[in-house]
């Protein structure tokens, strides 16, 4: 077992030695992309869910506050269709506020066992009501007691708090099993750019950007 760094000098050298792009990628044809961007992501997906990457689902959701800072944390996909790539959140979570503020994200999905990784980014356009509605139901009962706190990233003192506010949501449920929180909504990317990433070892990675424009799609390759 390797030491545990003890200095800026070492984490430098622990980090250089680590190893990188040691995946298995799959063949991968630019010439013979789809035309639109969606086709090709399910197809490295359910690449990804065969291949037995974990949580091949998760990705990273990047924001931006009123203020301009960016923010990013990692949030399961629910779904992909011509809407866009679809994810669930709080109204008075910090993201929810965000998306609220400057309604647009950028997703980011990385499969190191695949060496692949895609990129989508665009303005965010809240679901219907029974999407957001289908999605809370669909969530574990853990889940949707915890969020009918309504309390997601505000601080707390004593763990105590936590146990009486899910103790009335319990309460809640047990009340209406079908109760959905007005502040839960389910939201869309609709992309306006989406790029495909597959590394190589030898640093001559091979990226295909889709961009749209004018209503329709066009995609190009660009340099490593």
């Amino acid at each position: 077992m390797a030491e545990e760094p003890t200095g800026l000098d070492e984490v430098r050298d622990l980090l250089r030695d680590l190893p990188v792009l040691k995946g298995d990628p799959p063949p991968f044809e630019p010439d013979a992309a789809p035309d639109e961007p969606v086709a090709l992501f399910v197809e490295w997906l359910s690449g990804a869910v065969r291949a037995g990457v974990r949580e091949p689902h998760a990705m990273t959701v990047s924001t931006v506050d009123q203020d301009g800072r960016p923010d990013a944390r990692v949030l399961i996909l629910k779904d992909v269709d011509a809407g866009g790539w679809h994810f669930a959140v709080s109204a008075v979570s910090r993201k929810g506020a965000e998306l609220a503020a400057r309604p647009a994200a950028a997703l980011t999905f990385y499969w190191p066992e695949l060496i692949r990784q895609v990129r989508i980014s665009g303005p965010v356009i809240a679901d219907p009501a029974a999407v957001s509605a289908a999605d809370f139901l669909a969530r574990s009962t853990g889940s949707r007691e915890m969020a009918l706190t309504r309390r997601q990233s505000q601080p707390f003192v004593d763990p105590a708090e936590v146990d009486e506010a899910l103790e009335k949501s319990r309460l809640e449920l047990a009340a209406d099993p079908r109760l959905v929180p007005a502040e839960w909504i389910s939201y869309a990317v609709r992309p306006r750019q989406v790029e495909f990433w597959q590394g190589d070892p030898s640093r001559r990675h091979v990226r295909l950007r889709y961009e749209f424009a004018d209503d329709a799609w066009s995609h190009v390759r660009l340099w490593p």
